[in-house]
Formats: C-alpha cells, structure tokens, sequence
C-alpha cells in the first residue's frame, strides 16, 4: 500500500506532538528529541514533524512505498513528473534507511518517493547525502542551521 507523506517543520517539538496526537488521536509511533512521525492507517499518511532548525511549515510531501518494487514504479512517475530528479540508494535520512527518489514540483515543493530499509540511529549520516537532489539541503535533512 502506497502512504502519503507529509513532513512539516515547527519550530517547537512538544506543542507540536500535543497537538497532533490529539488531531490524529495518538502518540507518535516514533519520538526523537528532534522528530516525531505518525503513521496512520486511516487516512493512510506517514506524517512527520521535526525541530531542526528549519523554516516552519512544510518541509516537503511524497509516497512512502511498501516495497521495493512499488518503489521502483513511483520513482518512474516522478521521473517522467521531473526528469531531473536524484535517486538515492540506501540513504541515511529521518532516522531510518531508505532508498529515494526526489524531485521538485513547478512551485517548488519538494517531492519525494521512498522505500524504508530498515530503521537507523541517526537523524542522517553525517558523511552521506540526505534529502538530496530535488530537495537539496533545503529540506528535512539539513542540520539546524544549513540550508
């Protein structure tokens, strides 16, 4: 099943998890000091906040694929959306490993197709490329402060 994605960025974490735990009815499935996500079967979302030092608001939307084969086909819409778009293989981003797509849209919104590998320790590693390509350090992956 394909989940929409939202990631949006505010500027204090715990109001923030307040508020959307009793929007959504439920505490995050996932809590960081600087991140929070929700993944909601109905409406079926993965919806996430963090505080990193970023504008407010929303940081960039996308598909979150069950597998790696529905993975592979929405990487191919967004490349025929956005032929200059970046693939990502196994990338460190959003304490989780994922392979990406990333383009951008005509007004600029970040978009992104992802397939999760496996959960990881960190934000994003720090030696490799995180929100990359159609979403170039402007979007959830930047350090506080980059960007």
């Amino acid at each position: 099943m394909t989940r929409f994605h939202v990631h949006v960025a505010v500027p204090e974490l715990a109001p923030a998890i307040r508020f959307y735990s009793a929007l959504f009815g439920r505490q995050p499935g996932i809590r960081k000091e600087d991140y929070a996500k929700w993944e909601l079967a109905e409406p079926a979302v993965n919806f996430a906040i963090s505080a990193r030092g970023r504008a407010p608001g929303v940081d960039h939307l996308g598909f979150q694929a069950a597998d790696a084969a529905e993975q592979k086909t929405l990487a191919a819409r967004a490349r025929e959306a956005d032929g200059e778009g970046v693939e990502q293989a196994a990338t460190t981003c959003c304490y989780a490993v994922s392979d990406k797509y990333w383009v951008t849209d005509p007004a600029g919104v970040p978009w992104e197709t992802f397939h999760t590998l496996e959960k990881a320790r960190l934000f994003k590693d720090p030696e490799g490329a995180c929100c990359a390509g159609g979403a170039p350090v402007t979007s959830c992956c930047g350090a506080p402060g980059e960007g």
